[in-house]
Parts: C-alpha cells; sequence; structure tokens
C-alpha cells in the first residue's frame, strides 16, 4: 500500500458523503420524531457490520437523544441477543431471527430501520416484508445495487458505492446524522 491507494480511498468515501441525499435523511428523521411522538417502538436489525452500526445507532438514539428529548426513545436492536438468535436459527431457519423478533414486540404503527450493503440478506428482507404487511413503517439503508430491500421498504437510502467498508462508513454516518438531529438541534 501506499499514500496514493490512501488518498484515491478517501476521495471514493469523500464522494460517498457528498452524495448522501439529505432530503431523505430529513423524511427519515421526521419518521423516527412521529414514532417518538406516538410513544411506538424503533426496531433496528442488520448483518455483519452493518449489525455493529446497528448496536451503535440504537445506543445513541435510547440513550444519548433520549437524554436531549427529556422522553425516551422506545428502540431495540434486534441483533443483540445471542440466544434469541441462536435459538430462533436452530428451531426455525436463519432467514427467521429477526422476523421471529418482531412477532412478539411489532405493533401495527411501530418503525423499522434495517441496514444492508447488499439490499438482499434473506433475514432482512423478510422481515421488511413481514413489517410491511403488518403496518410497520419500514426503512433501509442499502449499498449501490439496492437489492430487494431497495423494492419493498417505504422508505430508502441508497449510498451509492457497492465497497462494502465505504457503504457501510456512510451508513453510520446516516445513522449519527439521525440521532445528533435530535441530540444538536
Amino acid at each position: 500500500m501506499n499514500k496514493a491507494y490512501f488518498d484515491a480511498y478517501l476521495e471514493r468515501q469523500k464522494a460517498v458523503y457528498d452524495a448522501i441525499p439529505i432530503d431523505q435523511v430529513e423524511r427519515i428523521i421526521n419518521l423516527i420524531k412521529k414514532c417518538w411522538e406516538e410513544d411506538r417502538q424503533l426496531f433496528a436489525f442488520g448483518n455483519g457490520g452493518s449489525a455493529s452500526n446497528v448496536s451503535h445507532f440504537i445506543t445513541d438514539l435510547g440513550k444519548s437523544a433520549s437524554d436531549r428529548m427529556g422522553k425516551r426513545f422506545r428502540c431495540l436492536s434486534l441483533n443483540e441477543s445471542i440466544s434469541w438468535i441462536t435459538a430462533l436459527g436452530n428451531d426455525y431457519a436463519y432467514e427467521d431471527v429477526y422476523v421471529q423478533q418482531l412477532h412478539n414486540y411489532a405493533q401495527p404503527g411501530d418503525l423499522v430501520l434495517t441496514l444492508s450493503v447488499s439490499g438482499n440478506s434473506p433475514n432482512v428482507v423478510k422481515a421488511v416484508h413481514w413489517a410491511n404487511e403488518n403496518g410497520l413503517t419500514t426503512v433501509a439503508l442499502v449499498g449501490g445495487k439496492g437489492g430487494r430491500l431497495a423494492a419493498i421498504a417505504d422508505e430508502v437510502i441508497i449510498v451509492q458505492d457497492e465497497h462494502y467498508g465505504r457503504v457501510e462508513d456512510a451508513q453510520m454516518t446516516i445513522c449519527h446524522m439521525l440521532c445528533y438531529g435530535f441530540i444538536e438541534s
């Protein structure tokens, strides 16, 4: 590796950041605010690096944004409980690890937010499909190909790249914008 590689990497990352559709970020903030105002729940989930970003997002929203707003956000990361995930994956199938949790917790009017670089993860797609059929509002942050999530989620932000690292970094930036829209405004 050399400086030219890192310079090129950062240039591509800057281009991804510059392409974040701020109007869509604002629409998602408004959905989160409505969820909060109506005392609804927000469920979030993803796989791999996206799962880590979801955990970080829920921590920021549930703690820091809640501290700022005075009333707590009712938010839950469905990729946190390894016991839940392994029991559901073992007894049903891995593609059921999120939808089965939604069966337990979700109600019409709640909000689902998912992160996926490919937009095609079967467990995430299945959960969003179920959420749509059961009166939840769905949001997906996906990579450049969009995948099936881009076609089925109510609100979608497509990060204009296919590189997993750049997409995940941009998704975390969007998640920070969603939280800090409450914390700093």
